[in-house]
This record gives C-alpha cells, sequence and structure tokens, in this order.
C-alpha cells in the first residue's frame, strides 16, 4: 500500500535532493585517488582561487566536498558516508542538521567549514566548551592542512592557538591536542577556520567594540558558523548576557553587614522566595528588622537606593544561590559553576553585587563590585552572522522557535545505519528520593555486569550526592 505520509514528508524529500548530490561527490572518488598529495593540495588552490573570483559556493561544492573527503581519509583513515555528506550540504545551506549521537558531526562539519572557508573571509566552528574546541581543531587539523587551509583555535582557559603539524608539545598525551602552537588572539582569528567557545567569541566581540583603534581588534568579518549542540548554545542559553565590567571604588565592608542580617532572616515571615522567576523580596515584617538592624530610616526611600540594592543581593545570595549547585568555594573565591554545562567558570563574576553579597554569605574576601561596561546576548551576537548553521542530535522538538529566532530550518539526518538501539520511555517517580533509590539500583545491576554507566544530574550537589550513596552501596 502506497504510504502517503512518506511520499509527502518534506524532510526525506530533502534528504533524496541531497543524497543525488552525494552521487555526484563519489562520482569524483575515483580521479581524485589518483592524485599524489602535492596534486591534491593544487585542485584545493584552484577551487579556492575560483572562490575568490566570485563564483557560487553552490557550483564548488561537489568538488570542495570530494576534495575534503579524499584529504580526510589520506591523513587521518576517515572516509565520510553519503549521510554525512548530506549533512554537510544542509550545514552549508544554514540550515541545523540533527544528527544521533554517534553519526559523526565533528566530521560532517569539515565539509561545510572547507567550502565556506574557499573566499578567505574565515569561519567559525562554536563548540560549548574549551576542551572540545581544542580537540577538534587539532583531530580536524590535518584535513584543512592537506588542502592548505588554516586553523585556530580560540578558548578561553588555556588561550589561542594554531594548528602546526611541525610543533610538538608531548606534554598533551592526546595526540590530537600535541600540534596547537601557541599565537595571538588575531592570528587565531585570521586563519581560515578557527574553532572556539560561544563565550570567547561574545566576549572578544564585546572587546573589539571598546578597542579605540583598528589594530586593537582581534575578530574580523562575522561570516559563516556552525553551532555544535546548537539547541543548548542558541535556545538553551540564548538570553544569556556575556558582561565586561570594571572595577567600582565603593566599600565593601557593607556586604558582610547585610549577609550577617540576611542570615538572620525566616522564610515566610520575613521574605518570599519566587524560584520560578529567581527574586526574592523582603515582607513587611522583614524590612522592619533590617530598617532596625542597619539603623537605616526608610530602605526604600530614593537616598538609600544604593543600600536598598546591596540588602536585595544579600536576600538573593541566601535564598536563590546555593553552595555546590550554582557555585563552588574554592581557594578562598567563589567559582560560578555554569548551570547548562555544570562546569566550573574561573575568572567570570556575577554582576550587580551579587558575586559580592555571595563572598559576603560564604565569608570569604570581598573583591570590589564591577561595573557593566559592555555586554551582549548569545541570542543578539550569533543573529549577526551572515550565514549561521548547527548541529545537535536533538533539534527537532525545538524546530519551530530556531524558525522563529534565528530563520533556521531544522533537517533531520538519516542514520548510516538502521537504529537498533532500543529507547526506552521516561519514568517519573513520586520524589526525588525515590527517584534516586533506582537510579543508585540500576547502577549498581549494570555495574554487576560489567556495563560502564554514565550519570548526568543537573549541577555538581546532586552529583556528590549520588556519589555518596553509591558509596554506601
Amino acid at each position: 500500500m502506497l504510504n502517503l505520509g512518506r511520499l509527502l514528508d518534506p524532510n526525506e524529500r530533502e534528504v533524496k535532493r541531497h543524497l543525488a548530490v552525494a552521487a555526484a561527490v563519489n562520482a569524483l572518488e575515483p580521479e581524485l585517488k589518483e592524485l599524489d598529495d602535492a596534486a591534491l593540495r593544487a585542485r584545493s588552490d584552484e577551487l579556492r582561487q575560483q572562490a575568490k573570483d566570485g563564483h557560487d559556493l553552490d557550483e564548488l561544492l561537489i568538488e570542495a566536498f570530494a576534495l575534503c573527503r579524499e584529504a580526510s581519509r589520506r591523513t587521518i583513515g576517515l572516509r565520510h558516508f553519503d549521510v554525512q555528506l548530506v549533512g554537510g550540504i544542509v550545514l552549508h545551506q544554514g540550515k541545523i542538521a540533527e544528527m544521533k549521537t554517534g553519526e559523526g558531526k565533528t566530521l560532517v562539519a569539515s565539509l561545510a567549514l572547507y567550502l565556506n572557508a574557499l573566499p578567505s573571509e574565515g569561519v567559525h566552528l562554536v563548540t560549548v566548551n574549551d576542551y572540545l574546541a581544542r580537540r577538534d581543531a587539532g583531530w580536524m587539523g590535518p584535513i584543512y592542512h592537506a588542502l592548505g587551509m588554516s586553523v585556530g583555535v580560540n578558548v578561553s582557559s588555556t588561550g589561542t592557538y594554531l594548528y602546526d603539524p611541525e610543533f610538538v608539545d608531548e606534554t598533551h598525551p592526546d595526540s590530537r591536542l600535541q600540534h596547537l602552537r601557541p599565537v595571538s588572539k588575531h592570528e587565531a582569528y585570521m586563519a581560515d577556520i578557527t574553532y572556539a567557545t560561544n563565550s570567547e567569541l561574545a566576549f572578544d566581540y564585546l572587546r573589539d567594540n571598546m578597542a579605540r583603534d583598528l589594530s586593537q581588534c582581534s575578530q574580523r568579518k562575522l561570516n559563516y558558523a556552525i553551532v555544535d549542540e546548537v539547541d543548548s548554545i542558541l535556545i538553551d542559553e540564548a538570553r544569556t548576557p556575556h558582561i565586561i565590567s570594571g572595577q567600582s571604588e565603593e566599600s565593601t565592608e557593607k556586604y558582610y553587614e547585610y549577609a550577617r542580617w540576611a542570615a538572620r532572616l525566616n522564610e515566610g515571615e520575613d521574605f518570599e522566595v519566587d524560584l520560578k522567576h529567581k527574586s526574592a523580596s523582603l515582607t513587611e515584617a522583614g524590612i522592619g528588622k533590617m530598617e532596625r538592624w542597619t539603623g537605616i530610616r526608610n530602605i526604600y526611600d530614593l537616598e538609600n537606593i544604593v543600600e536598598a540594592h546591596q540588602i536585595n543581593q544579600a536576600l538573593k545570595a541566601k535564598t536563590l544561590f546555593l553552595r555546590d549547585r550554582d557555585y563552588l568555594v574554592k581557594d578562598g573565591e567563589v567559582v560560578i559553576v555554569d548551570e547548562f554545562t555544570g562546569r566550573t567558570m574561573p575568572g567570570r563574576r556575577w554582576s550587580d553585587g551579587l558575586h559580592q553579597a555571595v563572598e559576603a554569605k560564604e565569608g570569604v574576601k570581598v573583591q570590589q563590585e564591577q561595573k557593566t561596561i559592555a555586554t551582549i546576548t548569545v541570542q543578539n551576537y550569533f543573529r549577526q552572522y551572515d550565514k549561521l548553521a548547527g548541529m545537535t542530535g536533538t533539534a527537532l522538538t525545538e524546530a519551530e522557535e530556531f524558525h522563529k529566532i534565528y530563520g533556521l530550518d531544522v533537517v533531520v539526518i538519516p542514520t548510516h545505519r538502521a537504529m537498533v538501539r532500543n529507547d526506552q520511555p521516561d519514568v517519573i517517580y513520586k520524589t526525588e528520593k525515590s527517584k534516586f533509590d533506582a537510579v543508585i539500583d540500576e547502577i549498581v545491576e549494570l555495574n554487576k555486569e560489567k556495563r560502564p554507566v554514565l550519570v548526568g544530574t543537573v549541577s555538581v550537589e546532586k552529583s556528590e550526592r549520588l556519589a555518596r550513596m553509591l558509596e554506601k552501596r
């Protein structure tokens, strides 16, 4: 019987169109296999010149993908499958490729990055953390190098690099990280292809806009970017502001005083908390107590606006920001924990006196308050690219948001082999304790079968709680 649903499925029709292009890429494979490395590089140089001369990249796609696949086969021993070629086409078109875990997103991105780097205007591969940016640049670096492309890395924790096969840093046990030569930030951005984290890209954009001279700028035109884990960065973190601050000259002593008074307040009687909107406010009783303790006649009088703000931040620090969930205290400093990744963010600080309030609450040294000098949200930064694409394993559920906010369509890429994994339905528990007990039971059973288990939680606090429960078993 004719399946009209599949016949009319626009996603399936699009994939079939792209598979026809993949067949044309396959047709070039025997010819390119006959070329030596120098001849392959020469073909890439010719293609690059055509792009600089104004040829449409769509016209160059078939040969570019064929060259990239051949270079990959020779250098790192990986040959792109046809469905991976489809993924590369989708990324080149400025869309989101939804690919299942293990289907090779990193390799797929190399196709679209190489093609879009041909005009020498710079392209960015955006990752969620520093390690992935360095790893993927070092891993894919041999492909681009064989085709005459330079590769930069820009991360916050360890610096900026260029992929250089002649440079060897044997301190790294991972061979993919051994050929990253330290360079200036500007050099990393001037590379044909730059791997970077979303945060570092946004902060560099702000720094460039604060520069007094063009020679002080690092970035160039925001030409084309592929965002890995695109749902996490462009949807979950869309409204997250990136802020550059400068130090204020105000005294920090008041933060300790207000933290002491806030610690004596009782929820319900002295203040109310709205967890959904992340807000906390004093009740009439709480206002009365704070006015008596601080000696301020009317906290919310206009002349006391600074004091009122600091008191409110002390209340937020007490009620909304929890140690080992939202932050860690390490070496006498409050270190923020990224709510999306669970990773610590050394050097980053909350603004508007909140970080100082948390420091006072924890009894560590309160550093001077930061004043906002420049700020931009993730959403506003990425909307400035001439062309934007993304990859993830779960984009279809947010397809409407991607289209509405960024004008990005989602295309589901089929797997190379038929899916044999059995996805179980969600299990709902009445209490958190019963949920954690069930998790522990399952971990123990799987461990008896010598099967490794990866457990993901929403916070450091919950990870440590599970660890303690496991230790007791």
